[in-house]
């Protein structure tokens, strides 16, 4: 097995069809190709985590992306944002998430980090 570090983006293709070509043959776990096809899927990983990293969803449309998905209208919201009115502020933007809400939206399934966004960088 002959696996090379990625460092450009030559590589990363040269890496990407590679491990495509590993798909096709569905590789046992434990033979030398499988093992090839889990070592450059990790490496693949980093570099794109690295190189293409995906941003958080805003906290306002990962409300609305989970009602979506779980067809929930504004009265479901009730119990997790607080009254028909505040559920309307909150999705329209007109009003910020308090962490109370956070909290139990969280019952909802919504990671945390979607809810409170990313950290801002400290300046010193």
């Amino acid at each position: 097995m002959e696996v090379r570090a990625i460092r450009d983006q030559d590589s990363y293709y040269a890496a990407l069809a590679r491990v495509s070509a590993l798909i096709d043959l569905d590789p046992a776990p434990d033979s030398p190709d499988g093992e090839a096809l889990e070592v450059l899927g990790t490496l693949v990983e980093v570099y794109e985590a690295k190189h293409y990293p995906i941003a958080l969803p805003d906290p306002i449309d990962a409300i609305k992306f989970r009602m979506e998905q779980s067809g929930l209208t504004v009265a479901d919201m009730v119990p997790y944002i607080g009254p028909r009115n505040r559920v309307y502020e909150i999705l329209n933007r007109t009003r910020p998430l308090t962490m109370p809400m956070i909290r139990r939206l969280l019952n909802l399934g919504i990671p945390a980090s979607s809810l409170v966004g990313q950290p801002e960088p400290v300046s010193a």
